[in-house]
């Protein structure tokens, strides 16, 4: 008979280990992948789901990966009913329940003495999928036709551990460098195998029955957690606005939403209300169903404690509407969804995490850093050193995140959907991998959002080709509508970026862009910053003081932003608490 009382002990033991199978995954696909924007950015997820479709585990992943998972586990059971030991799936689908599809992903279903168990999936973003031009994020597409890529929704991909060649064919075919692709297909089938072989072991050790137990009692434990983090909240409906710039010539208006956050702490939940939005637009822009949930879950734990587990024990307390047929929501079949991870989505995260400052200090979060701009460009070209065309995606980006309550703005935090969790390249392995040089990468004084405690900074950069002309696609937002303070802090700076010709003369460049750079010819980007959380006046001088001696402020800027007063002294500079005092009233 099984003991169906709580052990609180096990079900911390079995969570770690279930957590480290997942780290074990991220580690092999990080080491054997072929493309860099995997194993030099890390821009890939690994999770662990229950038979019944519920994120348990996903270690470190990236939020906007993982946070809408459930859906495609959901949608691999719908499709494939009779899934059997052996079996892995292709899906890279944005109208059931992926992110975008440059997310490619491996589902295999676990099963021990014939009972599906688990189902670990690999998602990873891919240098190509033969899309109509070469990017991963073809903005301008009006629909899935325009867009170009494969779509496979929970195609079977291996049976009885072997591959099924037509698939794999139809990939080496349709996608651009299919060596490349080849190996970061291996590399997540291999990490979806680690899961199923330890997860077996687990199963092994504990029993059927017990991991049965454990995975009901550590949902809901995570559920209890979540309810016990909403109730310590303010009762409060909070209403906030987020606005994405406009892209000449096919978003010309650019794109306004809303969002409304009830918390409800004496029910322990949060209703988030997405309906007051407009439909599809006819661009790459649109988010899917699953980027969707998961920006309003990244926000919602952006403002609560980080004990929260994050799995869909503590989604139970959050409940979303959302529009089919909507921008912001689920879209209609065959709007483009090519961008759907970052750029709307980082608003809307950014969107729901301020909301919370509403609440007063020590709630909520300034917006973080948005723009996929020049530092975030997809490279192609040939490679004349190996005779072969390339094509990947710079990670070059620091982006500064948002100040807090209790922290300044994370340096290298990258985008929100991303949150600081995958890496920056490497100039020098970006310079081996593909044909390009880079003249700087450089911090840049006094660009992050001012306040109590300020966002991270803005960093500069510009890169070449070493030899032939290479084309250069992005979509940056952030050059219009800067990441808003929150709390009397100050906005963050917005992202730009210029051409310069072989002649030295620079042109301002549009937020969207697709050019052929030149040998001679550089991009200089400039990336966003975070905004900042509280009046600047209020930072602790010697925060200020730290700033100015390790260069992220300017004595000046300080003085003039954060009223701060310094004086020379025998021991270096020091604040001079007196004027500073005047100063600040």
């Amino acid at each position: 008979m099984t003991d169906s009382r709580f052990d609180g002990v096990r079900t911390a033991i079995i969570a770690n280990k279930v957590d480290g199978i997942v780290r074990e995954m991220t580690n092999t696909l990080l080491r054997s992948a072929r493309s860099a924007v995997i194993n030099s950015a890390r821009d890939f997820s690994c999770a662990i789901l229950t038979a019944d479709d519920e994120l348990l585990a996903a270690a470190e992943a990236v939020p906007v990966h993982v946070f809408g998972a459930q859906l495609q586990a959901a949608a691999l059971r719908d499709a494939h009913p009779e899934m059997r030991e052996g079996d892995a799936y292709l899906d890279n689908n944005p109208y059931v329940g992926n992110s975008h599809a440059a997310d490619h992903t491996i589902l295999v279903p676990v099963f021990v003495d014939g009972h599906h168990l688990f189902t670990a999936i690999a998602k990873a973003h891919q240098a190509d999928v033969g899309n109509s031009v070469p990017t991963t994020y073809h903005a301008s597409a009006r629909d899935v036709y325009e867009e170009g890529a494969v779509i496979f929704p929970t195609v079977k991909v291996q049976s009885d551990y072997e591959d099924i060649d037509d698939i794999i064919r139809i990939c080496r075919t349709r996608i651009r460098v299919p060596s490349q692709w080849y190996g970061d297909y291996l590399a997540s089938i291999g990490a979806a195998r680690v899961a199923e072989r330890r997860l077996k072991e687990l199963v092994t050790k504990y029993g059927i029955d017990t991991i049965r137990s454990f995975t009901r009692d550590w949902l809901d434990y995570s559920e209890k957690v979540m309810a016990k983090a909403v109730a310590d909240l303010p009762a409060a409906t909070l209403s906030n606005a987020g606005r994405h710039d406009p892209f000449d010539p096919y978003l010309p208006e650019g794109l306004d939403f809303r969002v409304t956050v009830e918390i409800k702490p004496q029910d322990g939940c949060i209703e988030v209300d997405l309906t007051d939005n407009g439909p599809n637009v006819d661009c790459g822009l649109n988010l899917t169903e699953a980027t969707t949930r998961a920006a309003v879950f990244a926000g919602i734990f952006n403002a609560i404690p980080v004990s929260v587990p994050k799995n869909s024990g503590a989604f139970r307390r959050v409940s979303i509407e959302m529009n089919e047929g909507s921008a912001v929501g689920k879209p209609r079949f065959p709007h483009s969804c090519s961008v759907a991870t970052t750029n709307v989505t980082d608003r809307l995260i950014n969107c729901v995490g301020s909301a919370f400052a509403q609440l007063g200090d020590p709630y909520g979060v300034a917006e973080g850093a948005v723009g996929v701009g020049a530092g975030y460009a997809v490279l192609s070209g040939h490679d004349r050193r190996s005779d072969e065309e390339f094509v990947n995606q710079l990670c070059i980006t620091a982006n500064g995140g948002p100040g807090s309550a209790y922290a300044d703005g994370w340096v290298t935090y990258g985008v929100p959907c991303t949150s600081g969790l995958m890496y920056r390249d490497s100039v020098e392995i970006d310079e081996i991998k593909m044909p390009i040089l880079y003249k700087h990468l450089r911090m840049v004084p006094d660009t992050g959002g001012a306040g109590q405690f300020r966002g991270g900074p803005s960093f500069e950069f510009a890169y070449t080709p070493k030899s032939d002309p290479i084309s250069l696609i992005y979509p940056c937002d952030g050059q219009i509508t800067p990441s808003k303070g929150v709390s009397g802090g100050h906005d963050g700076s917005l992202a730009a970026a210029w051409l310069e010709k072989a002649d030295g003369t620079r042109e301002k460049l549009p937020n969207a862009v697709s050019l052929t750079l030149k040998p001679g010819e550089w991009i200089h980007g400039l990336d966003a910053s975070g905004g900042g959380y509280g009046d600047p006046y209020t930072r602790d001088p010697k925060l200020v003081l730290h700033d100015v001696i390790e260069g992220w402020e300017s004595a000046e800027h300080a003085t003039a932003t954060y009223g701060v007063e310094f004086v020379d002294s025998a021991d270096g500079l020091r604040v001079d608490e007196e004027a500073t005092a005047r100063r600040r009233g």
